[in-house]
């Protein structure tokens, strides 16, 4: 019994073998994209991963997909895909808070569940969805919540698309937001993602940090705020400045769940800032890189935060 992780250790066909009755609920092909630890996850993997779901999906060479995923950026991952993904096939992510050597692992049956989801007829249309621990989250709302608990993911707000039980599948509700193919965000032609980066407010938080990102060539920010978007005056001062040199600039909040409001405590539209309404910190960024990669201007990328 080891309570260890190394991330990314485990191949395909392994995870694949180790799931009794797996190929009884779906013709199975698999494909080795990347092997790495979620922490590794990147843009360029993003775009990569991306592109290969597009071309099997639109090539009618699969009915839906199943992504193996470490739970670190699982929500980053299939946030991107649910905006990025042109059709209403599902695609569906799945991983494990413990690893395989564990007492208890979780691997298997939350592949299990997630292979389950991606044959059900009535996952389309429902974009990418997130699947662990009998747990059907939409990869727009869900967040990790527990660094070590098998019930880390949870989706505060709008709750639970709906629940696996042993491959038996039942859905609440759909997606609340624009996705998939009424997504205006595509990856066509793209081969890199715009710089963005995340500050992280506190009490006493240094102004400079904000300089030093724009110094650095980031085309965005986004302030993982206190409370409802919050930030120190100095500090808000410098985002002003940042937005008035032309790097756009949303306010999110370090709080686990609750909207930020535009014009509550900030004046946004004195400062020229960005509103995240209801995306945490690293939602908001991968937003963010799709709005600047669209070329859209501070006004539509507010829209776009309201519509995604």
């Amino acid at each position: 019994m080891d309570p260890g992780y190394r991330s990314g250790g485990v191949a395909l066909d392994a995870l694949v073998r180790a799931v009794p009755g797996l190929r009884g609920l779906a013709d199975l092909t698999g494909e080795q994209v990347a092997q790495v630890g979620s922490q590794d996850m990147n843009d360029a993997l993003w775009l990569t991963l991306a592109r290969q779901v597009n071309a099997l999906l639109l090539a009618d060479q699969a009915d839906g997909v199943v992504i193996t995923h470490g739970t670190d950026t699982a929500e980053e991952t299939g946030f991107f895909l649910h905006l990025v993904v042109k059709s209403d096939r599902p695609v569906v992510l799945t991983g494990a808070m413990r690893p395989s050597t564990s007492l208890s692992a979780d691997g298997p049956l939350n592949l299990f569940n997630a292979v389950a989801v991606a044959a059900d007829p009535a996952a389309r249309g429902r974009g990418a969805i997130v699947v662990l621990n009998d747990d059907l989250h939409s990869a727009r709302d869900v967040t990790k919540s527990n660094t070590t608990d098998v019930q880390t993911f949870i989706s505060p707000g709008p709750g639970l698309l709906g629940t696996a039980s042993y491959g038996q599948i039942r859905f609440f509700r759909g997606p609340s937001h624009r996705h998939t193919t009424e997504s205006e965000f595509s990856i066509d032609g793209l081969d890199r993602l715009p710089r963005v980066d995340i500050l992280y407010a506190h009490a006493g938080m240094p102004h400079d940090l904000v300089q030093a990102s724009v110094s650095l060539g980031a085309r965005g920010i986004v302030m993982a705020g206190m409370g409802n978007g919050n930030v120190p005056t100095e500090t808000a001062h410098a985002l002003a400045d940042a937005a008035n040199r032309g790097v756009v600039v949303v306010r999110s909040t370090r709080v686990v769940s609750g909207d930020v409001g535009r014009n509550i405590e900030i004046d946004d539209d004195t400062l020229g800032l960005i509103a995240s309404d209801q995306l945490n910190p690293q939602k908001s960024r991968v937003l963010l890189q799709l709005c600047l990669a669209r070329g859209l201007e501070p006004g539509a990328i507010q829209h776009a935060f309201y519509q995604y």
